[in-house]
């Protein structure tokens, strides 16, 4: 079944071995953006790899360049879900410390889709392209994963306001310094090349499916 089609190539859920999983095929990208495509798969596959065992990340099946295989996890993204329970984003904090005690930052977490909501209520975390992998928790690695945990209280505030502690109020309050840099800048380069080369145009990060 198709996902999404676009310049990056296709992403579809298939049948390997009778067991369900999710393929990223980069050779179906447009010749322009296939460098950037195999670059992106090669990143989230670093990520799984890091990330394996961890509760709420798809399992990496294999990657052997062309094409990306991560296991399946039933659940409905966030914006359909609108997840309003408090347990759900308590345990999505603990997924997200999880995932920065092995050295990933997600940096693509404002996008509701990538947060999914299990048929149990819990959460999962999905498309990990352009993750951090260095592993290295220097200062830029902390600025980023605040971010992380930014983005998360931001659709706490959504859906779950009430719920809000102070202090989470005052980090939605004070973002980072390079995240008022990009709102001032580079976003509005980023949503023109997002709308007009690959056909997003929500904060759903979905893309045009092409023939």
């Amino acid at each position: 079944m198709l996902l999404k089609a676009d310049e990056l190539g296709r992403i579809e859920v298939v049948q390997r071995d009778g067991v369900t999983c999710i393929r990223r095929d980069i050779r179906a990208a447009r010749w322009w953006a296939s460098a950037f495509a195999h670059r992106a798969a090669a990143r989230e596959a670093r990520a799984l790899a890091k990330l394996k065992g961890v509760e709420g990340v798809p399992a990496l099946l294999g990657w052997n360049g062309r094409e990306l295989l991560r296991g399946y996890i039933a659940g409905r993204p966030m914006q359909q879900a609108q997840p309003r329970d408090r347990a759900y984003y308590r345990d999505a904090l603990r997924l997200l410390a999880q995932l920065h005690r092995h050295g990933i930052v997600h940096n693509d977490l404002a996008k509701e889709p990538n947060w999914l909501v299990r048929a149990d209520g819990r959460p999962a975390l999905v498309d990990f392209q352009i993750a951090w992998t260095r592993g290295k928790r220097g200062r830029l690695f902390r600025l980023l994963a605040r971010e992380d945990l930014r983005h998360l209280l931001k659709h706490k505030r959504t859906y779950c306001a009430q719920a809000l502690t102070a202090r989470q109020r005052a980090m939605l309050n004070t973002p980072a310094l390079h995240s008022r840099l990009w709102r001032a800048t580079g976003k509005r380069l980023y949503k023109l090349i997002a709308r007009r080369v690959f056909g997003y145009w929500d904060n759903e990060g979905k893309g045009r499916v092409r023939s």
